[in-house]
């Protein structure tokens, strides 16, 4: 039995919420590692639609314990808000069913400050950032500067942490024309929220090793996709943590030989919300269409999305970078109807064919698709729940991303409603 991680094998936006319920039904632990609430979730479950932005999106399953762990940059005051929206709903959360890492860093009010005067006044490359403060709030963690869930519990520990704070905080403030830190109204709305927060605080490195000693299924819910790696996405224009597989590990506080299978998500044509190179992407009446049929907007921001061909040589990039087990490939019926089909399999460079992205960005830009082209389908792939259903052409598509991306399909999904996934290896059984 295995446990599995998951990771978005684009630029995030891969359609994660659904196949991650789809596999919380069967896990008795749901871990989310990295990231902040700019990571978005949509879950259709009975028809019902669930938007999540930091909680695991085991959360409105009964009976799973779902984590947040100690990679994750935590707003409070946005938790107990997406706890109260959830609670709304009917979904029952309670430190029974929720628990987040003492060690969890988080995010204040200043650190989103400080994250939108930044790229307000970027006036030379605008990074793309959601302006939720999750990049300072990781700045800070590195920094040794930062206030974590367990500081909440001890008033001495705590203010020392906010002067701390405050003197790399103000320096950069009057840098950016900001007023100064106030100090006492930051410390009277952490007080405010602390007993909010503090009933769901555990040591999760502890908890995890036990339920792992004990046969408990767990599945690792990474957010974004490995394209933002801080490390190994198209840097600046990244995340600020590591998306890949190997955080899973170091975001929860489980040994890496926890992970038994790596589930990347990888939708049928690709896609990016905000700046950086896409050398895929689409301008033309092609590309409009697949954002339409797609619904491409952002969960978290609303932003449109750029949409683009499948690039193969991208995703065949990070599936080596997280050691990728097999893909779910997502959003195939948005290609339904496209008379000819291209996927990306190749750049060139100043006249140079390559089969990987460069690292330096300059080159990045300059890069040009090789595409192949491939024919398209008229019949409708939409609910489709085995390879019987689905027309040829769309079986020599998904076999020829296998082959390119070097890396087998695990699961397809053919439309946002769970039960549409046709499963060809089951993750958690591998």
């Amino acid at each position: 039995m295995a446990n599995v991680v998951v990771v978005g094998a684009q630029w995030g936006d891969e359609g994660k919420g659904k196949i991650v319920d789809w596999l919380s039904e069967r896990a008795d632990v749901i871990a989310r590692f990295q990231g902040g609430h700019n990571a978005g979730h949509t879950l259709v479950i009975d028809g019902k639609v669930y938007k999540l932005s930091l909680l695991p999106s085991g959360i409105v399953r009964p009976g799973k314990l779902s984590v947040i762990g100690n990679g994750v940059v935590l707003d409070p005051w946005h938790l107990v808000e997406e706890i109260a929206k959830l609670r709304a709903d009917g979904v029952d959360i309670s430190p029974e069913s929720l628990m987040i890492a003492e060690n969890a860093v988080l995010i204040l009010p200043l650190h989103g400050e400080l994250d939108r005067a930044r790229e307000s006044q970027n006036s030379v490359a605008k990074i793309g950032t959601t302006g939720r403060g999750i990049g300072p709030a990781y700045e800070d963690k590195v920094g040794r500067r930062a206030i974590r869930v367990a500081d909440l519990a001890d008033e001495a520990t705590l203010a020392l942490r906010v002067d701390r704070l405050m003197v790399h905080h103000d320096a950069l403030r009057r840098g950016l024309g900001i007023e100064p830190v106030d100090r006492e109204a930051l410390l009277a709305q952490l007080r405010e929220i602390a007993p909010q927060v503090l009933p769901y605080a555990k040591p999760v490195w502890k908890v995890m090793n036990e339920m792992r000693k004990a046969g408990k299924r767990i599945l690792f819910e990474g957010a974004q996709g490995a394209l933002l790696d801080i490390d190994f996405g198209t840097y600046p224009y990244v995340t600020s943590s590591n998306v890949i597989a190997g955080q899973a590990a170091t975001g929860t506080g489980i040994g890496p030989g926890a992970i038994g299978f790596v589930l990347g998500i990888v939708k049928a044509y690709t896609t990016r919300v905000g700046e950086g190179p896409f050398p895929a992407e689409l301008q033309d009446a092609d590309g409009e269409r697949l954002g339409e049929r797609g619904r491409e907007f952002g969960t978290v921001t609303g932003r449109k999305r750029r949409c683009g061909w499948f690039d193969a040589v991208l995703v065949r990039q990070t599936c080596a970078t997280s050691g990728v087990s097999g893909i779910a490939l997502t959003k195939l019926d948005v290609l339904d109807g496209f008379e000819t089909l291209k996927i990306c399999v190749g750049y060139e460079l100043d006249g140079e064919r390559l089969d990987h992205l460069p690292i330096a960005a300059d080159q990045q830009a300059r890069c040009t698709p090789i595409f192949e082209e491939l024919e398209g389908w008229s019949e409708s792939t939409a609910g489709a729940r085995s390879w019987a259903d689905l027309p040829g052409a769309a079986v020599k598509y998904v076999r020829r991303i296998e082959e390119l991306i070097q890396c087998p399909v695990a699961l397809l999904s053919t439309s946002p409603e769970r039960d549409d996934t046709i499963l060809v290896t089951d993750p958690f059984e591998d």
